[in-house]
């Protein structure tokens, strides 16, 4: 894993979308924008390889809100919860 991520999120890590993220695919609001900022859900992976193979996937936090919504992020939109 890259320094750094590794270092602060794992899977199963509780986060909160710490700036504006604009996002189109919420399910209550499709094709509406809809800013995630201060929003809370669960780290589900984190997307450093495909298929064995490294990949440097420019959001490579995968994170779940709810069962219907799960968005990639960067490090730098996040903030670890207690």
């Amino acid at each position: 894993m890259k320094a750094g991520i590794s270092e602060i999120f794992s899977i199963g890590s509780r986060v909160r979308v710490a700036q504006s993220v604009i996002i189109y695919h919420h399910p209550e609001h499709r094709n509406q924008p809809f800013d995630l900022k201060g929003y809370e859900g669960e780290v589900i992976a984190i997307v450093l390889e495909w298929h064995g193979r490294p990949v440097s996937a420019n959001l490579p936090i995968h994170v779940k809100f709810s069962n219907k919504l799960k968005v990639h992020l960067q490090e730098s939109e996040l903030e670890k919860v207690d």
